[in-house]
């Protein structure tokens, strides 16, 4: 049997009313892995330096982008 999704009424433009899907997501709460807390989930130094490198790749890039580009390496 088919789950029902709920639904709430609310009032279209012209005034008529309109049934529209209600709420659907399920209600808790963020765990330890929240935003900010990326140390909990790698396990060693190198995963963690190779996260690093990823997210900052323009500061640690050996060739640099389009313009920013340069002959001679200062």
């Amino acid at each position: 049997m088919a789950e029902k999704w709920p639904t709430v009424t609310k009032d279209s433009f012209d005034g008529s009313k309109v049934e529209i899907l209600g709420e659907t997501y399920e209600p808790g709460k963020p765990g330890p892995e929240a935003p900010g807390l990326w140390r909990n989930k790698l396990q060693d130094r190198k995963q963690m330096l190779k996260y690093l490198e990823t997210g900052l790749r323009y500061w640690y890039a050996k060739e640099g982008y389009g313009s920013e580009k340069r002959k001679n390496p200062a």
